[in-house]
């Protein structure tokens, strides 16, 4: 049966507000480490580092704007709405977004993935995703689309470092879809709008309530239904990597002495400059 973890709100003046799901244990959202529902209509952010672990921006189709995304690895491009910029940080990179126009919304998920601890060191690089494709399927009164992993017998043209699938469903009222989890696999899902039901536990954004499932050892299917109006849910689905994590925010490593020596690294100018 589902769980409720309730997330966050902040605020980061008045042209940035997000809900945050960040586990307090790390186990938590294995292999995943932190999601932010995000809302930003200006440069809110100086250029960081990252280093360690991925950092991905998924724009919502709704976005007034699109993303202007640069990093010391020399990349300059514009995340639209609807496209996906993975950035697999490992040994260390400097990265900033910002909205194409400042004073347009741009609505998206920021959403930080682990690395497996044997690519932690690995030298960084950037996939992207164009809108146009994103796979989508259509059901009864659902829309999804596909811009990291599976469903059914339709998959993301992404292959990156860590395995995780991401879903974004739009649910008519009173439609329902049956969301399957492979075997020993993570997954929640994330309210972007609206309310839901899974498996009938309701969650909503109102409420900041999250739906956990169980990790099971078996492949399971779950029933998402939208009961009361227009629901949109985003759906995470990854296998735990079940690794130490030790972080300092933009910074994860399996062990504590990598992380210091990343910061070191920055410090001195060893991950770049934009």
């Amino acid at each position: 049966m589902a769980s409720i973890v309730r997330m966050q709100r902040a605020n980061h003046g008045a042209q940035f507000r997000a809900v945050r799901l960040h586990g307090a244990d790390p186990t938590q959202l294995d292999p995943f480490i932190g999601i932010d529902h995000a809302w930003m209509s200006a440069p809110t952010f100086p250029p960081h580092p990252h280093a360690g672990f991925t950092a991905v921006t998924y724009l919502f189709l709704d976005s007034e704007t699109g993303m202007a995304n640069r990093d010391s690895l020399g990349t300059r491009n514009l995340i639209e709405p609807g496209g996906l910029h993975w950035t697999a940080a490992g040994r260390g990179v400097v990265h900033e977004e910002v909205p194409a126009v400042t004073g347009s919304t741009t609505h998206l998920l920021q959403i930080f993935v682990n690395l497996p601890e044997a690519r932690q060191d690995a030298a960084p690089f950037a996939l992207s995703l164009a809108s146009q494709d994103v796979p989508v399927v259509q059901r009864a009164g659902a829309r999804v689309r596909v811009p990291l992993g599976g469903y059914g017998d339709v998959h993301s043209p992404l292959v990156p470092p860590t395995a995780v699938t991401l879903l974004d469903i739009t649910l008519e009222a009173g439609a329902e879809l049956e969301i399957p989890v492979p075997a020993g696999h993570r997954a929640f899902f994330m309210p972007v709008n609206g309310s839901a039901e899974l498996d009938g536990v309701d969650f909503g954004l109102n409420e900041l309530g999250a739906a956990f499932l169980p990790i099971s050892a078996v492949a399971t299917s779950h029933r998402l239904v939208a009961k009361s109006g227009m629901a949109k849910v985003a759906v995470f689905i990854g296998e735990p990597l079940r690794q130490p994590l030790f972080s300092n925010g933009p910074m994860a490593f399996a062990s504590q002495q990598k992380l210091i020596a990343a910061t070191a690294a920055y410090q001195r100018g060893d991950m770049g400059r934009l």
